[in-house]
């Protein structure tokens, strides 16, 4: 039996994350790690630093804790550890993501109010202040960049209404943070939710949630979940210098160190907005001419994290048949998510570049020759 294993990609990964990881990031997860040596729980402490110096500017208020699993693992660890159980969210839902969060509240049994509107659609502030007159709502969650479309909602606005109300905050930034920038000091959030695998540049395997400290003080007992104790991951990893309740993902862990020493060389969130910012500008011009338009409305505050296209309005388009002559060409993209609406997305966050926006181009240009 032959065990060579490739290690060269053989595809660009254009999608929201897992996403195509730099040879570093792959390259230092060749070694093993104990869980109880002090060199690997240093660099665990090491990441929660980072982690809080990248959210704001101000780390002294907030902490960071690393959860096992997706990054939904970790909406839930939040969900599930912050709200009492006389306690009520409001749920601003537009997309795959914030419908996410309703069925874990109702799986929870915590009680909820949902926002529903549609995944093309901004949340209505004047509807936000409305529902938040509800003196039993005590939680307000929104994801920040809905990549059902990639929708970019108004975290600033909404949360600028929830602090007025004396609502907790959370925020899934999920994907968005470390590609666009934010302070969440400054933005008044209590929780806010992320993951290794998206803008970062790691791999899948934990996420994380960077809170005020208070707030995850005020988590101690509240979980409904072992497993997904938010408090009690918090206060293991506090008191026993960055252990992990259980077996963590020591690969994934030294990757994601290795993403975030690449994101400082690469100067910072600032200049990673930046280069996913000129992606998606090239990649949502380029694709136009080709004839293939936006989801969202030219006005709608689109992420530079991913874009969702039409079908073209012509017959014989098969997305099956584009899909496998790019993954030919040498890129993967994802299929739409947007009920209703024949779509597919396209991602330009990982280790891509304009070079690779362009080359894309070309390889989509001579399928709709052929």
């Amino acid at each position: 039996m032959n065990a060579h294993i490739e290690l060269e990609n053989k595809y660009l990964l254009l999608t929201p994350g897992p996403l195509s990881t730099s040879a570093g990031v792959r390259r230092v997860m060749q070694r093993d790690w104990c869980t109880w040596d002090k060199e690997y729980n240093g660099l665990v402490q090491d990441i929660r630093r980072r982690l809080t110096a990248l959210a704001t500017a101000q780390p002294e208020k907030y902490s960071a804790v690393l959860m096992q699993g997706s990054g939904s693992f970790s909406v839930e660890a939040v969900l599930g550890s912050a709200i009492p159980k006389n306690g009520k969210i409001l749920i601003i839902n537009n997309g795959a993501y914030g419908a996410r969060m309703a069925q874990m509240a109702r799986c929870l049994n915590i009680a909820a109010v949902e926002l529903a509107y549609a995944e093309t659609q901004a949340p209505d502030l004047q509807e936000i202040a409305a529902a938040l007159a509800d003196d039993s709502i005590t939680h307000v969650s929104c994801v920040h960049c809905e990549t059902t479309t990639g929708l970019l909602n108004p975290v600033q606005d909404i949360g600028r209404l929830v602090k007025a109300a004396g609502k907790v905050w959370i925020v899934d930034a999920m994907s968005s943070f470390g590609g666009v920038p934010m302070d969440i000091a400054e933005l008044d959030i209590d929780f806010m939710i992320s993951s290794a695998n998206k803008c970062i540049q790691g791999v899948p395997g934990f996420g994380f949630i960077v809170a005020k400290r208070e707030q995850l003080q005020a988590c101690k007992g509240l979980a409904r979940s072992v497993s997904l104790d938010l408090h009690d991951q918090w206060n293991t990893m506090e008191q026993q210098d960055g252990k992990w309740r259980f077996t963590s993902p020591t690969h994934v862990v030294r990757a994601f160190y290795q993403a975030l020493l690449e994101l400082e060389q690469e100067g910072g969130v600032a200049a990673r907005h930046q280069r996913y910012f000129n992606n998606q500008q090239r990649l949502a011009a380029g694709m136009q001419a080709l004839g293939f338009e936006r989801v969202l409305d030219p006005a709608a505050p689109q992420s530079p994290i991913i874009t969702t296209f039409l079908y073209p309005d012509e017959a014989g388009f098969s997305f099956q048949a584009l899909y496998e002559n790019l993954k030919q060409a040498g890129f993967v993209i994802y299929p739409g998510k947007v009920t209703d609406l024949n779509c597919f997305r396209i991602g330009n966050i990982g280790e891509v570049y304009l070079d690779d926006i362009e080359r894309l181009l070309d390889a989509v240009r001579i399928c709709r020759q052929n």
